[in-house]
């Protein structure tokens, strides 16, 4: 009877173990998807954007800072005292594509302080060097700029650009291929999607450098969640080969 008793005592504690093994088993499983589903994503890179990389001309309308496609070339262009002036280094594919300059002050902003003289006329300009993403490979965009050129009452837009902005570069075919020695090779080649550069809309170092710092942190974070990640995984896996012994030895 004793032996019967025993038995009897013991057979719930074996027909326990397995139960509580698989238990344990889609714990830890549930705990493993948990910090796999941690593990930071890796960052799409956006693809770099066919078309042709040059500097492209605009002429800002003074009603509502708005800027429109010049229909004319800037060497052919004869401003009038007081025009405001826009040149944008991009990659586009045509001029309905095409970047317009970043930001938008007026005439009174970039030649207020510039006075109206006899025989002269004041045109300010607005230079867009663009994206470190339209840069060609190896340049970084200088920081986009403005300034008021002061020239002859007949001068064409190229002359005043040449007043504030040298030096200048041109093709055999009269396309403006660099302004203030930017880009330093290259006019008008077509792209595609080469992955010159990062993607950026900021338009300034400053800004560059800020997207670039926080890559840099992510990375950081990235790496410490990584590590901290594994080392959860590996806990899991001793955890789960504890439970599985546990279970064999409950049952022997």
């Amino acid at each position: 009877m004793a032996g019967t008793t025993a038995d009897a005592m013991s057979a719930p504690t074996r027909a326990r173990s397995p139960h509580t093994g698989r238990a344990l088993l889609v714990l830890l499983a549930g705990l493993l998807a948990l910090l796999a589903g941690q593990a930071p994503a890796a960052h799409a890179v956006p693809a770099a954007k066919d078309g042709y990389r040059y500097w492209s001309f605009w002429e800002q309308d003074g009603k509502d800072s708005s800027w429109s496609y010049a229909t004319q070339g800037p060497s052919v262009l004869r401003p009038a005292d007081g025009d405001v002036l826009g040149f944008r280094f991009a990659v586009s594919e045509d001029s309905k594509d095409a970047a317009t300059p970043r930001g938008t002050a007026g005439f009174d902003t970039v030649c207020g302080d510039t006075d109206a003289k006899s025989g002269t006329k004041r045109v300010a300009l607005s230079i867009d060097f663009g994206t470190a993403s339209d840069a060609p490979g190896g340049e970084k965009p200088p920081k986009a700029r403005t300034a008021c050129a002061r020239v002859g009452e007949d001068a064409t837009a190229a002359e005043a650009l040449a007043a504030v902005a040298e030096p200048l570069r041109y093709n055999s075919d009269s396309l403006l291929c660099a302004i203030d020695g930017y880009p330093a090779k290259g006019c008008g080649e077509q792209t595609s999607g080469d992955g010159d550069g990062d993607s950026d809309d900021t338009g300034d170092d400053t800004g560059d450098r800020a997207a670039q710092d926080s890559g840099d942190d992510e990375g950081g974070e990235g790496l410490s969640t990584g590590l901290g990640v594994a080392a959860g995984i590996a806990t899991v896996a001793a955890l789960g080969a504890a439970a599985l012994w546990q279970a064999r030895r409950r049952r022997t």
